[in-house]
């Protein structure tokens, strides 16, 4: 078992569960060391007060809240652990919601929930089956890092886990990044739907880090003092390039088509006509406007010529 990060219980009502915490997920990334390129010595940060301008060990190094620019208050660990929360030691269970009312992009990190000895098994249990035989999740308060948080209790391949959540108030509202109304046909959404049912899929687990890979490779291939590999071709669209939507669509569904087929899978497509809404005329209109604009110039090109000539 991972090492624990938490050790406390969970609140539910008046039944108490022992638990303690432990990472769901693992870090896979490459991590890179910053070095001095002449000499490749580790460069490290160094902890220095403003004040003095000394190095200070850790042990010197404390909390502090700045009240004003001249005036901070220190806060110690001690201080923060006396503090009067029920939640200190408790994921207290506050409600218990609908699963599909939670709003995806409020779950943050998370944790598996193990029993903390064979007290918490039974109690453990009870809940995970209550949670089983529910489409519910339990909302839960809890103290992490120096802080009080909002937590999601579900049930993962029989065993409790805890997903921190933003607070209501930490979520941005979207609403000035949406683009504005524009018109999409019937037929467009249709051929989108299409696209989606050509692309679904099951199982998630064939999903890999190609960044990863390319990234070990690359520090594989240069500590043995072989030479890189060309940069693959990149076969992304030009940003500035006018899309038909519909084509786009109908090509893309042509793909998905070939990559399911070439599964062994049976997949229906139709392909879809542009809708009478879809305007094809655009493009003659900007180039019209172009060749207007290029006539406007000469003109005034002339005219300033004709003006020197006079002069």
């Amino acid at each position: 078992m991972p090492r624990p990060l938490w050790a406390g219980a969970i609140s539910f009502g008046l039944v108490t569960i022992p638990v303690k915490i432990v990472s769901a997920t693992e870090d896979h990334d490459v991590h890179f060391h910053r070095v001095h390129l002449a000499d490749m010595g580790r460069v490290r940060t160094r902890k220095v007060c403003e004040l003095d301008g000394e190095v200070v060990s850790q042990d010197e190094i404390g909390k502090g809240y700045e009240i004003t620019k001249d005036e901070t208050v220190p806060v110690t660990d001690e201080e923060l652990d006396q503090m009067p929360l029920p939640t200190a030691k408790a994921i207290e269970i506050a409600a218990f919601v609908d699963a599909d009312t939670i709003d995806p992009v409020r779950i943050s990190d998370s944790y598996y929930l193990a029993a903390d000895g064979q007290v918490a098994a039974k109690p453990y249990t009870l809940l995970r089956k209550a949670l089983e035989r529910s489409s519910k999740v339990a909302v839960a308060k809890f103290a992490w890092h120096g802080r009080e948080r909002l937590g999601l209790l579900r049930i993962r391949e029989g065993a409790i886990v805890l997903h921190s959540m933003k607070w209501p108030d930490e979520v941005r509202n979207p609403d000035e990044l949406a683009p504005r109304e524009v018109e999409v046909s019937e037929e467009e959404i249709e051929q989108a739907l299409q696209l989606a049912e050509g692309m679904t899929i099951e199982d998630l687990s064939g999903f890999h880090d190609e960044y990863r890979e390319a990234l070990e490779d690359i520090i594989a291939t240069k500590a043995e003092g072989k030479p890189l590999p060309a940069p693959a071709e990149d076969g992304k669209q030009d940003k500035g390039e006018v899309v038909d939507l519909m084509a786009a669509l109908n090509a893309s569904v042509a793909a998905a088509k070939e990559s399911r087929e070439g599964d062994g899978e049976d997949a229906t497509v139709h392909e879809m006509r542009p809708s009478k809404k879809t305007t094809r005329k655009t493009p003659a209109k900007k180039t019209a406007a172009s060749k207007k604009s290029t006539a406007s110039k000469k003109t005034a090109k002339k005219s300033s010529a004709k003006k020197r000539s006079a002069s």
